[in-house]
């Protein structure tokens, strides 16, 4: 009874100032002097978002700057025909929404957590009161909005790669921004479900992808996470994607021709796919 209690109660009903902890994960407040950062705080409130609320609607007018302190988000938004196009994964320490907030317009996008998440919000005032006299404040959003931007035309190259073992391997890639998600450090917490919901794939699909990635020395596939072993190699798809070699192509490039062998030939090459095995990732 409770708990269907705390699912009608909206997330904006469900905030509260947040505890020290919090505060200690928020990246941008050691960037503020004393007086700045005592209004900062006395303003912030934080919300515990339960998986399907929504942090943020189309369409609806901006009234905070919106955190993740713990959990994960998902930045998305869906085109005429029901496609839903993925901005952006959001995990602990991301801070987003910043152009929206600065230019004080709707949100262009629907921002939803995929799992129970605590998401802190600064008051639409208290931000640009912030930006009219902060420098360090300035300094860290003019920052946020120049990742965010690389971010965003990643995000687009992502949405039409072909080679699913690339196009899991970048998104992976974007989770460890160290700019954007500061948090997070070596090891992401998330499940393949929820990676799935990020990449636009099967979670069958990113298990395959997951396990190629593993072999190739890219990451480690742990309970409950993944621990990155060699970031550039997910930014840069250096590895050998299965199948990419075999089959004559280059593995950065998904649309590049194959050899000029016979086609048969080529065909035989190749070795049946392997069955990926299910990992200790779970959803």
């Amino acid at each position: 009874m409770l708990g269907r209690m705390n699912q009608d109660v909206t997330l904006h009903q469900r905030r509260r100032p947040p505890t020290a902890q919090e505060l200690a994960g928020i990246p941008w407040l050691a960037a503020l002097q004393p007086a700045e950062r005592e209004r900062a705080v006395a303003a912030l409130r934080v919300g515990d978002a339960l998986v399907g609320d929504h942090v943020c609607r189309l369409g609806r007018p901006v009234t905070y700057w919106f955190g993740v302190v713990e959990g994960l988000l998902k930045m998305s938004t869906d085109n005429e025909q029901g496609q839903t196009m993925t901005f952006a994964g959001l995990p602990p320490g991301g801070w987003f929404g910043e152009g929206t907030v600065v230019k004080r317009e709707p949100y262009r996008y629907n921002v939803r957590a995929l799992r129970k998440s605590v998401v802190a919000g600064l008051p639409l005032e208290t931000f640009h009161w912030l930006l009219d006299h902060s420098i360090g404040f300035n300094r860290f959003v003019m920052g946020q909005l120049n990742e965010r931007l690389g971010q965003f035309i990643g995000a687009l190259e992502i949405d039409r790669m072909a080679n699913t073992d690339l196009r899991v391997a970048r998104s992976l890639a974007a989770l460890f921004n160290p700019v954007l998600y500061p948090n997070v450090g070596e090891v992401l917490r998330i499940t393949q479900q929820e990676l799935a919901y990020l990449v636009g794939l099967s979670r069958q699909r990113v298990n395959e992808a997951l396990t190629t990635l593993d072999a190739q020395g890219a990451i480690r596939v742990e309970y409950g996470g993944l621990r990155v072993l060699d970031l550039a190699a997910l930014r840069s798809g250096s590895f050998a994607p299965q199948g990419a070699a075999a089959a004559g192509r280059d593995p950065k490039d998904s649309t590049a021709a194959p050899t000029t062998a016979p086609r048969r030939r080529a065909r035989r090459a190749v070795p049946p796919a392997p069955t990926a095995a299910a990992g200790p990732l779970s959803g």
